[in-house]
């Protein structure tokens, strides 16, 4: 095999999963890009529209963002951006009125030095996990804000995301990359994909802008996978038979007022088939309703989303409603040959955890960190690539089946069925025979890059009810560390309503002022 310098990354596909990946890669390489030495250039579309899936980040996205060098405050302004704290899981336990837990974003102190669900199982309390041991769901409750004016960006009185418009941010990626990264860009219909004798990428012929060559190739194509799946034949696994959701159907929504509540958490409203989603943006509501269409009709899931928008407070009488198709799934591989796949192309979820954001962060991240010099390391990379993130796919499907497998709602199949062993991923089953008698633990997951960690776990298990029998109390001094724990939270929860502004105050006083540099 001849063993050739990398001096060009082609990232074919704009969007946000484009745009964030040539960002990422830009900024990890600069040095070369401004030597000459390397050249990262994105083709795309001008005619395919941004599909728009992933309003909700993780907290990962400040630390890659400051990364890329965007300033937080032009961000929060171009991107019609609001602060997400977490999701307010409704309706998903039993499915009565009062039925709602939080997975917030923030580690509660001591977590570290002790097992603190331990404790509040061995306590009974009657206040929920999430509010016994940290403030961030009193906060959510009140919709107030993560930080102040004062706080420089990025950084936090609590843990926080973002609830951003999809397209506006790509815009926003993409004028940064060509700005200030120096990314390569040509807008071009992709008609042909050349290969070389040995099976990798050689060119893309295109309509408008002749033939481009690279050495290594991102698919970002989407759901075409045109690169990966079409030309490079990488399977889809599917996993219908676990997560059985496969339609979405999305609007928006104005606010009833110009003051109206923003609120500090995705909200997710279990229903008869599948959930509502709820995002608040500083400028309206992105409404969604996700289900299985074995379960349910179009129609019957429509009049549902209809009903809760007007439950909420939504006018319905001017939406248009969007209905995306979709078959839950991810690739056999990710990388093969020259070409590595970096969203929709590499695979999707529900979006129940919002996982699709932060897996184009982690896939591009993992490029950018261990871009091959020459091509004979291509196949080594290409080995650990797909191994991590085989891995982080299982793990993200084990979490979100985790939701519907605990609900205890009868009201429709759609929700036995989830149910049935059958449908269980054995990893998912063994754990939760573990944890009859243990909390999750750290070492449950303890892989470098672990997407879902205990903490997550907890949240999720005793906010739907989950019961862990301990088989031994815990230690006398240990208990009494955790109580401590208890009664500072009640002491920093108060303090913090007191001083945190609302959602809306902060945004419009970052409009105004911006927030500090770092």
């Amino acid at each position: 095999m001849t063993n050739n310098l990398i001096q060009s990354v082609v990232i074919v596909g704009g969007g946000t999963a484009g745009w964030l990946t040539a960002g990422i890669i830009a900024a990890e390489h600069q040095h070369k890009i401004k030597q000459g030495e390397l050249q990262i250039t994105l083709c795309e579309s001008p005619s395919i529209p941004i599909i728009g899936v992933g309003e909700g980040t993780w907290p990962t996205m400040r630390a890659t963002l400051k990364k890329i060098g965007v300033s937080e405050t032009a961000f929060i302004r171009e991107c019609d951006v609001a602060f997400k704290q977490g999701s307010k899981f409704l309706r998903w336990k039993d499915g009565s009125e009062k039925d709602f837990y939080y997975h917030p974003f923030s580690v509660p102190q001591g977590q570290s030095s002790i097992n603190l669900a331990e404790h509040w199982l061995n306590t009974n309390d009657p206040m929920s996990f999430s509010t016994a041991f940290h403030p961030q769901e009193a906060i959510c409750e009140a919709s107030l804000a993560p930080k102040t004016i004062t706080t420089a960006e990025y950084d936090a009185i609590v843990n926080y995301g973002y609830h951003l418009n999809a397209g506006r941010f790509a815009e926003f990626l993409r004028k940064h990359c060509l700005t200030n990264l120096h990314v390569h860009h040509i807008l071009a219909e992709v008609t042909e994909i050349t290969q070389q004798e040995n099976g990798h990428i050689q060119s893309l012929i295109t309509d408008r802008a002749g033939i481009i060559t690279g050495d290594l190739f991102v698919d970002c194509t989407g759901f075409t996978a045109m690169l990966l799946g079409e030309t490079l034949g990488v399977e889809k696994i599917s996993i219908s038979d676990t997560l059985f959701t496969n339609c979405a159907l999305a609007t928006q929504i104005a606010y009833p007022y110009e003051d109206s509540p923003i609120a500090s958490a995705t909200l997710s409203s279990a229903q008869t088939a599948g959930w509502i989603w709820d995002i608040g943006l500083p400028t309206r509501r992105g409404v969604g309703h996700v289900f299985a269409k074995e379960y349910q009709s179009i129609d019957h899931a429509t009049q549902q989303l209809i009903d809760y928008i007007h439950e909420t407070g939504g006018d319905s009488s001017q939406i248009s409603i969007r209905e995306i198709h979709f078959n839950s799934g991810y690739r056999k591989e990710f990388w093969k040959h020259n070409c590595v796949a970096v969203g929709l192309s590499a695979g999707f979820l529900e979006p129940l955890e919002a996982s699709a954001l932060v897996m184009v962060e982690l896939s591009a991240l993992m490029i950018a960190e261990q871009l091959p010099k020459t091509t004979s390391a291509i196949p080594i990379i290409a080995k650990r690539f797909n191994e991590r993130f085989s891995y982080r796919w299982e793990r993200a499907v084990d979490f979100l089946k985790l939701h519907y497998l605990l609900s205890q709602r009868n009201d429709s199949p759609f929700w036995q069925d989830n149910r049935q062993p059958s449908t269980v991923p054995q990893d998912l089953s063994e754990r939760l025979l573990l944890w009859q008698n243990t909390s999750p633990q750290h070492y449950d997951f303890d892989r470098t890059g672990e997407i879902f960690h205990a903490l997550s776990y907890q949240y999720v298990l005793y906010g739907m009810g989950f019961k862990t029998n301990l088989a031994f109390s815990t230690p006398l001094e240990t208990q009494k560390m955790a109580t401590e724990l208890v009664m500072q939270n009640n002491m920093i929860t108060r303090q913090l309503l007191d001083i945190l502004p609302t959602q809306r105050e902060l945004l419009q006083k970052i409009n105004l002022y911006g927030l500090s540099s770092i």
